[in-house]
């Protein structure tokens, strides 16, 4: 759990950004970039760096994907009819491990891919402990049980850090959350701003 909480933190700090909005994030206190050059490091990006800042902060937000898993999900965006952005976002949000912490059945993006792995998780009346599981509109997930009153869970539903996402029916009594419908862009509640269009850049031109 500790090289979980040092690299949410440690991406934050990479990205100048508070972007989960959390209370204890190092940015709140120092906005500059780590290491002893980081307050240096405030000189205008290229247009490459740009882009590039946008794909890390979006791939860092989902718990830090590899760059395959990301890359696999955004060339799926790209086959999709529609507007590629607006298709990643949806695909990122229909993730299990992003719909549990939507759901606030655990307090980080980091927690509920362990949640999920571990087998807390239960998708229409079965167990899933794959964190990248593909949820769809009408699906019913809960935690399982047993699993209901750990300490993570009660500490979750207690945020008042961030709300369910209107496009997630959520009955925190019951441990059930409803995924309602795929988000655009607009409906998913980033604490800092995310330019999926920039990313679409990054990958045309690389």
């Amino acid at each position: 759990m500790t090289k979980r909480t040092s690299a949410k933190y440690k991406i934050d700090r990479r990205m100048g950004e508070n972007i989960w909005g959390r209370a204890k994030s190092p940015v709140n206190r120092r906005e500059y970039g780590p290491g002893q050059h980081g307050q240096r490091r405030k000189q205008k990006l290229s247009d490459f760096g740009t882009q590039l800042r946008a794909k890390q902060k979006l791939k860092g937000y989902y718990g830090d994907l590899t760059e395959k898993q990301f890359r696999r999900i955004y060339a799926e965006a790209e086959r999709v009819k529609g507007d590629t952005g607006e298709n990643l976002i949806g695909l990122l949000e229909r993730r299990l491990d992003a719909v549990v912490y939507r759901a606030k059945f655990v307090p980080t993006i980091f927690a509920a891919r362990q949640f999920v792995n571990h087998g807390h998780i239960e998708v229409n009346g079965q167990r899933v402990n794959i964190a990248s599981y593909r949820v769809k509109e009408g699906d019913v997930i809960s935690v399982r049980e047993r699993s209901r009153q750990l300490a993570i869970v009660l500490e979750a539903v207690g945020l008042p850090e961030r709300d369910v996402p209107d496009y997630i029916d959520a009955d925190h009594h019951k441990m059930t959350a409803t995924f309602v419908r795929t988000p655009s862009l607009g409906d998913v509640p980033y604490a800092v701003v995310m330019e999926p269009n920039l990313v679409v850049e990054y990958y045309a031109k690389n």
